[in-house]
């Protein structure tokens, strides 16, 4: 990436960051009820809005404390093997992401790449395979041999249990954007950045990687005015099939 492009990003994410909270671009919260051929948008009660942010919030705290402790012989067992596959390289890969109101943070994952991945995405970005303001490429040279698999099955997601305990990350929400993908977002994608962001969401469940940047996009903002804590549970069981494997998941 030149200079200039990072100059551009840093400048547009602390735009985000020194502006009034984005998330007051939805003032209230907003129930759509399906009628024919059309939508009722009913405005919810503040008071019912916090509730399910603090239901919300202990779903959250509950799902990955049980998750790191459940999961914590296999994490081990996971991360033995990525640094096998490699002993030069770190296990963990962590990022700046961008999340609730422009608030970037330190996003983590189990390493699926080549060490220099991100150097050689510069090369790799004409053979993207998406659309908008997003990154995807089937067959990515930058993957290893492990993180081909742990990438197919979401494990090397795993890590963000960490972001979820900390409060940077829900269970369940839009997922994390690049700073670099912000600095392309117009008015109506900042919408995705005025909730806290999510390990999984409505957008992965219905077909992850094969959808394109709009579909990506309307779906989290259908989920944003959407949401209710049943959602929520819904879309973590529905998630548990993509751990055992999807044919869309790269």
């Amino acid at each position: 990436m030149d200079k200039s492009s990072s100059i551009h990003e840093e400048t547009a994410v602390t735009a985000l960051a020194d502006s009034p909270s984005v998330s007051k671009v939805l003032l209230e919260e907003t129930h759509f009820e399906r009628v024919p051929d059309t939508f009722v948008v009913t405005p919810i009660p503040l008071e019912e809005s916090k509730s399910y942010l603090i239901l919300k919030r202990l779903l959250d705290i509950v799902g990955s404390s049980l998750g790191i402790l459940i999961l914590s012989p296999f994490l081990v067992l996971l991360a033995i093997i990525i640094k096998f596959e490699d002993k030069n390289a770190s296990i963990f890969f962590s990022q700046d992401r961008v999340g609730l109101d422009g608030k970037t943070f330190k996003m983590f994952k189990f390493r699926s790449m080549v060490s220099d991945a991100e150097e050689r995405l510069a090369n790799l970005l004409q053979q993207n395979e998406t659309t908008g303001a997003m990154f995807k490429m089937a067959n990515d040279p930058r993957v290893t041999k492990v993180g081909r698999f742990i990438r197919k099955t979401s494990l090397d997601e795993l890590p963000q249990l960490w972001n979820v305990l900390k409060g940077e990350m829900s269970l369940v929400g839009p997922r994390p954007p690049l700073p670099r993908e912000v600095a392309e977002y117009t008015s109506y994608d900042l919408q995705r950045l005025s909730v806290v962001p999510g390990c999984t969401g409505l957008w992965q469940v219905s077909g992850r990687s094969n959808i394109g940047f709009k579909e990506m996009v309307d779906l989290d903002i259908l989920y944003i005015k959407t949401r209710s804590f049943m959602m929520d549970l819904k879309i973590i069981v529905k998630t548990i099939a993509v751990l055992f494997g999807s044919k869309d998941a790269y």
